[in-house]
């Protein structure tokens, strides 16, 4: 049986990395960050976490390229 895709709603999405909502939005918008895009069902946007946890993997792998770390 395949596994089910979790998402979570936009508030959640904020809250994750603490930002605020509008900031999350920019994010949405800013086609260098490539932030991951959400669905959309009655008006409302839902992130799945698998696409969330990939966006982050990617951030922190160009990081260390890069030698930013956050430690």
């Amino acid at each position: 049986m395949p596994e089910q895709t979790q998402f979570i709603t936009a508030k959640s999405v904020a809250s994750r990395y603490g930002v605020s909502a509008m900031t999350r939005y920019r994010w949405e918008r800013d086609g260098k960050l490539r932030f991951p895009k959400p669905i959309v069902i009655n008006k409302r946007k839902f992130w799945a976490i698998a696409d969330l946890e990939a966006w982050e993997s990617a951030r922190r792998t160009a990081a260390d390229r890069f030698g930013n770390t956050t430690s």
